[in-house]
């Protein structure tokens, strides 16, 4: 067995408990967003209402993100990660007692904080017991935990009816069962270390391209996903079906994200990332266009366009990667969580508004809209600066929108790791 089989093998036998309990999380997370827009429009909210409620998880998670490391440098990760948990599981209680855009706001607000710190203990956790030989093949397998998590969540909306309690208590119990096997993990916790960061102005003159790639997908994944339940449901759609519609977009993320990480690993990344991004940008208004027609269309469609979209996220934080130095990668992972997240808490509120005013189609055509921004601004970065040869590309490594600062950086030790080897 080789040394990187070795250490993959240990990794994933000293981390399948955390795999596993963060497994269980993702099931409730994705069931709990999708609930809560169905929800939301049934009760009658407008789609800004719900667009401002689901943005405020953005909000949270972003704060979260930053604090919970600070905190557990004080308090002790088995403390906090325990708190926020409860806290979690509480929150999504209450949404079923008390129903108005108010409350519902301030208590995705809390929930996205709890979320970032959970994900910031698992994913520190994750990183600190993967090898720098590892550590890639962990975060990616990481990845597709998470996806089947989100995806398989979706389905649980058959279970019960979403006006009813069933489904909030569901989401609860989740929650807390997914503590579990983090906190019974035998070995010893991760050390939390708040690292220097790159300032935003800064990372955007090194790579203006990726800096708009980030915010943009974060934009068009977090409205897709927020505001997608109440695109089906307006369509007609079922309960079963709009979960369906929800899990067929986790598929096509998970059938592309190996083929478009590779295409741009290959071939000049630059030039990979505009025509996916436009490919994408043309998915979105043909999903527009005849997602209404059939149910299989819908389907077909929705998994293309993510199947196109969502990857492009870890290819425009590897084209970032290829702009900056080894020292600067790990250092840089804050901030591109911040990026990712301005784009996050600003999709849902932006597409919500269009679709009030203009209609439900322009859920598609808005996203597309974004997806277009960047193939001109792409366009428009070719005649400023010349393509990097394909020695200077770093390997890609696959990462979600929502994923921590504790994840980024996990991933920006992998680009640390190759930039120096490939010095040497």
């Amino acid at each position: 067995m080789g040394a990187n089989q070795s250490s993959l093998l240990f990794a994933v036998k000293s981390s399948w408990a955390l795999l596993l309990g963060f497994g269980i999380l993702m099931l409730g997370d994705g069931l709990q967003a999708s609930l809560l827009a169905i929800r939301a429009d049934q009760e009658g909210f407008t789609a800004t209402m719900t667009g401002l409620m689901m943005s405020a998880f953005y909000i949270g998670f972003l704060c979260g993100s930053k604090l919970t490391p600070r905190i557990m440098t004080h308090v002790g990760h088995v403390r906090v990660f325990a708190a926020l948990a409860a806290i979690a599981s509480a929150a999504i209680l209450v949404h079923a007692l008390y129903v108005d855009i108010y409350s519902w706001s301030g208590l995705r607000l809390i929930s996205g904080f709890c979320f970032a710190g959970l994900y910031v203990v698992a994913e520190s956790w994750l990183n600190d017991r993967a090898t720098n030989e590892s550590r890639g093949k962990v975060l990616s397998l990481y990845m597709v935990v998470t996806y089947i998590g989100v995806g398989a969540g979706q389905l649980f909306l058959n279970l019960a009816n979403p006006l009813g309690h069933e489904l909030f208590i569901l989401v609860s119990v989740l929650i807390s069962l997914a503590v579990l096997p983090l906190l019974l993990s035998a070995g010893s916790p991760p050390r939390f270390d708040v690292a220097a960061s790159i300032t935003l102005r800064q990372l955007y003159n090194v790579s203006p391209l990726g800096i708009v790639g980030i915010f943009n997908v974060g934009l068009v994944t977090a409205a897709f996903f927020a505001l997608g339940p109440i695109y089906g449901q307006r369509l007609g759609f079922t309960i079963r079906e709009i979960s369906y519609f929800m899990t067929a977009a986790v598929i096509g993320t998970v059938l592309f994200q190996w083929p478009i990480g590779s295409l741009s690993d290959r071939f000049d990344r630059r030039r990979t990332l505009t025509i996916i991004t436009f490919l994408a940008a043309l998915a979105a208004v043909v999903c527009a266009i005849l997602a209404q027609e059939s149910l299989v269309i819908a389907l077909v469609l929705v998994g293309m366009f993510c199947g196109l979209t969502l990857p492009l996220y870890s290819v425009c934080i590897a084209y970032t990667n290829d702009h900056l130095h080894a020292d600067q990668m790990i250092a840089a992972s804050g901030t591109l969580v911040l990026v990712g997240g301005l784009g996050a808490v600003i999709g849902p509120i932006l597409i919500a508004g269009l679709m009030d005013q203009f209609g439900n189609a322009f859920f598609f055509y808005g996203m597309g809209g974004a997806l277009f921004v960047t193939v001109m601004f792409a366009i428009y970065r070719m005649t400023r600066r010349s393509a990097l040869d394909l020695q200077q590309q770093g390997a890609i490594t696959p990462t979600a929108v929502h994923a921590s600062s504790s994840a980024m950086e996990g991933m920006q030790q992998v680009a640390h790791s190759e930039a120096i080897s490939s010095d040497e």
